[in-house]
């Protein structure tokens, strides 16, 4: 895909709102590539152990579910839908903290 973008380049700017569509918010999940640290394995046990501890992880996770409802075809219940709200509010937080850090606001 050529929509990826790195960590390094991520801005709080590329990063969806939380109330933004599911759709929305799978399109962004595809901007990394989750498979590319260690395979699918790799990615799956990050994912399923929800590992939240850096950018890396989060969108990993993302990532990783957003494959998940596409490879099932279904769309993620209320529940599963909370979860990809949860992840997309903790990008922001950690692209906020590095904004902030980088603007020279900390």
């Amino acid at each position: 895909m050529n929509n990826r973008i790195s960590n390094e380049d991520l801005r709080l700017c590329d990063v969806p709102p939380v109330d933004a569509s599911i759709d929305a918010l799978f399109v962004f999940a595809l901007t990394f590539n989750g498979y590319a640290n260690g395979g699918f394995d790799a990615c799956a046990e990050i994912a399923n152990q929800q590992l939240h501890g850096n950018l890396t992880e989060l969108r990993t996770c993302l990532f990783f579910e957003q494959r998940r409802y596409r490879h099932f075809d279904e769309d993620p219940g209320p529940e599963a839908q909370a979860y990809l709200r949860l992840l997309i509010t903790k990008i922001r937080e950690k692209l906020h903290g590095s904004d902030a850090f980088l603007a020279g606001n900390l």
